[in-house]
């Protein structure tokens, strides 16, 4: 079990949760998809007692079942949360460094746009190469953010 940490964009909501394992999914239901504006939502499930929040996140009721937590100020979608069940599930881009987990399955798959699954054969390009974008960043805030 490690403890590892996250939070909106902007800093405002933070949470600290217990990860017993590297496994994460894909959702693409069309309900995610709503909530977030992209093609699906990466989450981590974990027991709620293993999520500890520094400053609660704002929630929505987004259907009978559930309720999505997020942030009113930057408007992250930080959780899927349905009542009465022990479990939620957080968005992996939310933690802090999400870098270790992997996909393990996928949920939702009646939604599944499967053009954007695997899009490796696609040009790609690094943000630090886009001389236009870096230019604006440093003139603003002088680093590029994280």
């Amino acid at each position: 079990m490690v403890e590892m940490s996250g939070g909106c964009q902007c800093g405002r909501i933070r949470y600290r949760a217990r990860v017993d394992d590297d496994e994460a999914y894909l959702c693409h239901c069309r309900m995610c998809q709503r909530a977030t504006g992209g093609v699906s939502i990466a989450f981590k499930n974990l027991l709620k007692t293993d999520v500890t929040w520094e400053t609660q996140p704002d929630r929505y009721a987004s259907s009978p079942i559930a309720e999505r937590g997020f942030c009113t100020r930057c408007g992250t979608p930080l959780t899927y949360e349905a009542h009465a069940h022990d479990r939620m599930d957080l968005t992996v881009g939310s933690f802090d460094d999400p870098y270790g987990f992997k996909p393990t399955e996928h949920s939702g798959c009646e939604s599944w746009h499967r053009n954007w699954l695997d899009s490796s054969h696609l040009p790609a390009s690094r943000t630090d190469q886009n001389t236009s974008l870096v230019q604006r960043w440093m003139d603003k805030v002088g680093k590029l953010p994280d």
